[in-house]
C-alpha cells in the first residue's frame, strides 16, 4: 500500500500544461506548476502538506538560510524526507499516516463511507433526516490510495464541528488558509511558505505514539509538541479500512486532540478585543475582496495586537525579499457544521507603514459605510433580504479594481493623499448611483406616484451621503479624513 514519502501519488501540472504524478522530494522540480487534484480544497491542502514536510525535515534556520536556499535541491529534499518514510505508511500494521495507533476493534464503531472525508459530505444525522440539499452523500463508494490520503490530510486540518466528541481542527472548522505566492512555479510556492525552525525527528509526529485524547477536556497547548504539529494535527481519531487496491470506508472514535493557543502559521488570527485570546480567522461565504484585505492581505494599523496577517506574510518582508508577490486566500466558509462555499482568491501582498496603512482604512471604511447607505436606498425598490443584499456586494465587487488603482496612488512617490481620498469618492459615487439607477430607473414612469417620489427622494439621500451629509456622508468623510460641508442653515423669515 501507499508509502506518502517514497511513492509517487501527488498529482501535479507541469508549467507547459503536461500533468505528471510525483512523490514529494520532486516538489523540488523547477519544471512544476501546481498540484492538481479534482478538488480546489485538496490542492490547497496539498500545499499545506508539501510546506509541512519541508519545515518538518529540512526547515530554513533563518532568512540568511532562506535566501541561500530558495534554488530547488531535489536530491537534498530526497535525502532529509527519507528517514521519515516509516511514519507515513497509509495502511498496514505499524503506524498509519493520520490515523490513530490504536487498531480499533471490529464491530465496535460502524463503518463509514470514505465520503465522510470530504467536508461536504452529508454528515449521519444529515443523511438520516434526508436533508442533504447542499450537502452531498454517496458520492464516493471507495477512493484510490492517494485521494484517500489526501482527503484524509484535508480533513484532519480543516475539520468542523462533527458531532459529540469529534473535535475540530487545530484552527477550527474550515480556516483561513493564505499562502504567499512569488511565482515562478511549485517549488518557490512552497518555500515561500516554509516557517524558520529545526527538523524534527518521525518520534515528533504525533500519529507514531499513542493518541493525546481529550475525554475529560485535556488540552495540548504549543509546548507540549513540536511546532511541526501545526501541520500535521490530529483532531479526529480515524482509521481507514479497505484492501490493497482502495479504501473503502472510514472507522472513527471520538475525543481526539484538542489543540489549544496555537498559532498555526499559515493562518491569520484576531482578538475580540486586547489582551483576549488570539483565534483563527475564518472566510466568509461569497467574494474575498478588499474589504477583507486588513490583518489578511494588508497588515492592520495600530490594530493593538487584535488582527495579525499569518506569519508567513510577515515572514516574507522580514526576510528581506522585495520581489513582488500574491497572497492566495483559500478555505471553507462554514455555517456551524454545514459548509457554504469554498474561497479562492489572489490578492497583492502588500506591507505598508502604518501612516498609509490608516489611509487603506480608511478608504475601505469609506466604502462599507456608503455600501450601507446604498442598501438603504434601494428600499423603495428592493425588498429587505438577499435582493438589497446582492446589490451590496455588487457595489464592493464593482469598486474592486478602483480600489487597487486607489492603492497605488497612495504607495506612489509624492503621493498625495487627499487626492486619492477624492478621487476614491468619485469612484464610489459613480458605482453607488449606476446600481441605484438601474434597479430603480427602469419602469419608472409606470409607477405609483407616491413610489415615484419615494424613490427620488431616496436619490437624493444616496447623492446627498456621497457629498458627505447626513450620518452616513459625514462617517465616509471623516474615515477619509477629509472635512465634510457644513449643514445648510435655513435662513428664517
Amino acid at each position: 500500500m501507499l508509502n506518502l514519502i517514497s511513492d509517487a501519488w501527488i498529482p501535479v501540472r507541469r508549467k507547459d500544461g503536461r500533468r505528471a504524478v510525483i512523490a514529494p522530494w520532486q516538489m523540488a522540480d523547477e519544471t512544476l506548476a501546481f498540484p492538481d487534484w479534482p478538488r480546489p480544497d485538496l490542492n490547497i491542502a496539498c500545499l499545506e502538506l508539501l510546506i509541512g514536510l519541508v519545515f518538518l525535515a529540512d526547515p530554513p534556520r533563518d532568512a540568511e538560510d532562506w535566501q541561500d536556499r530558495q534554488s530547488p535541491d531535489p536530491d537534498r529534499l530526497r535525502a532529509r524526507l527519507a528517514p521519515f518514510a516509516p511514519a507515513f505508511a497509509l495502511m498496514g500494521e505499524g503506524p498509519r499516516f493520520m490515523q490513530d495507533r490504536e487498531a480499533f476493534e471490529a464491530g465496535v464503531n460502524d463503518t463509514n463511507s470514505p465520503d465522510m472525508l470530504f467536508i461536504d459530505s452529508a454528515g449521519g444525522q444529515t443523511i438520516r433526516n434526508n436533508a442533504d440539499l447542499m450537502v452531498k452523500r454517496d458520492r464516493y463508494g471507495a477512493l484510490d490510495p492517494a485521494t484517500a490520503a489526501m482527503a484524509l490530510f484535508t480533513l484532519q486540518a480543516h475539520a468542523p464541528s462533527g458531532g459529540k466528541g469529534n473535535r475540530t481542527s487545530m484552527r477550527g472548522g474550515g480556516p483561513m488558509v493564505t499562502l504567499v505566492d512569488p511565482g515562478g512555479g511549485l517549488w518557490p510556492l512552497v518555500w515561500a511558505n516554509v516557517p524558520d525552525g529545526a527538523p524534527a525527528t518521525p518520534e515528533a509526529l504525533p500519529w507514531m505514539h499513542r493518541t493525546r485524547t481529550s475525554e475529560k477536556g485535556e488540552q495540548v497547548f504549543p509546548q507540549d509538541a513540536h511546532p511541526a504539529e501545526a501541520f500535521f494535527c490530529m483532531p479526529r481519531r480515524l482509521r481507514l479500512v479497505g484492501g490493497e487496491g482502495c479504501v473503502t470506508g472510514v472507522v472513527q472514535r471520538p475525543y481526539g486532540t484538542n489543540y489549544a493557543g496555537w498559532e498555526h502559521p499559515l493562518t491569520p488570527h484576531y482578538r475580540q478585543k486586547p489582551g483576549a485570546e488570539l483565534l483563527p480567522l475564518h472566510p466568509r461565504a461569497g467574494l474575498f475582496g478588499y474589504r477583507n484585505w486588513l490583518g489578511v492581505v494588508l497588515p492592520a494599523p495600530n490594530a493593538n495586537d487584535t488582527a495579525r496577517r499569518a506569519r508567513v506574510a510577515t515572514l516574507w518582508h522580514a526576510r528581506g525579499d522585495r520581489r513582488r508577490a500574491d497572497l492566495i486566500v483559500a478555505g471553507w466558509a462554514m455555517d456551524n457544521m454545514k459548509p457554504r462555499d469554498f474561497t479562492f482568491s489572489r490578492a497583492p501582498l502588500l506591507d505598508l507603514p502604518d501612516e498609509t496603512a490608516e489611509r487603506v482604512e480608511g478608504l475601505v471604511e469609506a466604502a462599507a459605510t456608503l455600501a450601507v447607505a446604498l442598501r438603504g436606498a434601494l428600499a423603495p425598490v428592493l425588498a429587505e433580504g438577499e435582493s438589497r443584499e446582492a446589490a451590496r456586494e455588487e457595489f464592493f465587487a464593482r469598486t474592486q479594481a478602483a480600489f487597487e488603482g486607489r492603492i497605488a496612488q497612495l504607495t506612489a512617490v509624492n503621493a498625495d493623499p487627499q487626492a486619492v481620498a477624492r478621487g476614491w469618492l468619485d469612484d464610489l459615487r459613480a458605482t453607488a448611483l449606476a446600481i441605484f439607477d438601474a434597479q430603480a430607473l427602469p419602469g419608472l414612469a409606470e409607477r405609483d406616484i407616491r413610489d415615484q417620489q419615494a424613490i427620488v427622494q431616496a436619490r437624493s439621500v444616496l447623492t446627498a451621503a456621497v457629498a458627505g451629509y447626513g450620518k452616513l456622508g459625514q462617517s465616509a468623510w471623516g474615515a477619509l479624513k477629509l472635512t465634510a460641508p457644513e449643514r445648510k442653515r435655513r435662513k428664517s423669515a
